[in-house]
């Protein structure tokens, strides 16, 4: 799978974080930040009590022996200040919850914190992505409006997930499956589930669910513990 070089770990979570079913691939992945601190951005949840989301997401990372910093980045504004800024870039495991993913868009496209969680991904931190965070991390990117595409953030490029894959509406699925530009690969994501990209490029599942990629050829399906060969 194309996509710039990294040195940290990407996981692209269906949904559902912050739920005992995600614990152990969250645990794996604080594992591997070498760290205690979660940095928790609820920006797409900015119109829907991100401060509950913050909460939330502090509980569950203290049963598994972390804390949470949740820095309320909820308009573009705050995407600027040098304080969220710098917190993004000394952060070893970064967390973006689910939401609207355009509003997340509007918020991170083209700004320094965006640009700050970029340099921290290539530096070796941890970066989790939930339903609208995974998304929109991808270009091209699933446009909640109705399963066709948009422009994503393009930190992976030619991959689009579908979150939500086992649960989703039918024709809202099949809408983004068959319009899925020719170069990419489409990968649903079902809840409680992480596409996870190791350091080295490799890409796993975990969690209860199942991945599903969709391209050329007929869509193949990869259960928790299995390599998903993304690249083209």
């Amino acid at each position: 799978m194309a996509g710039k070089r990294t040195s940290g770990t990407l996981a692209l979570v269906g949904g559902g974080e912050f739920e005992a079913a995600c614990a152990g691939f969250d645990a794996a992945l604080l594992a591997g930040s070498g760290g205690t601190e979660v940095v928790i951005l609820p920006t797409a949840a900015a119109f829907e009590h991100a401060d509950r989301v913050a909460e939330r997401a502090a509980k569950y990372f203290a049963g598994l022996g972390a804390t949470v910093r949740s820095l309320m980045v909820l308009h573009r504004p705050e995407a600027q200040e040098k304080a969220n800024v710098h917190a993004i870039r000394e952060a070893r495991f970064v967390y973006l919850a689910d939401g609207s993913p355009l509003h997340l868009r509007s918020v991170l496209k083209d700004s320094a914190l965006y640009d700050a969680l970029v340099a921290a991904y290539q530096g070796g931190a941890v970066v989790a992505a939930s339903g609208a965070g995974a998304t929109l991390l991808c270009d091209p990117m699933v446009d909640p409006r109705g399963g066709a595409y948009t422009v994503g953030l393009g930190l992976l490029s030619d991959l689009a997930v579908f979150p939500y894959h086992g649960t989703a509406a039918d024709h809202l699925r099949e809408r983004s499956i068959d319009l899925l530009p020719p170069a990419a690969l489409l990968a649903g994501i079902d809840e409680h589930t992480a596409l996870v990209r190791a350091a080295d490029g490799g890409w796993t599942v975990g969690g209860e669910g199942s991945v599903t990629v969709y391209g050329d050829g007929e869509p193949a399906r990869f259960q928790s513990g299995d390599r998903v060969p993304l690249a083209r």
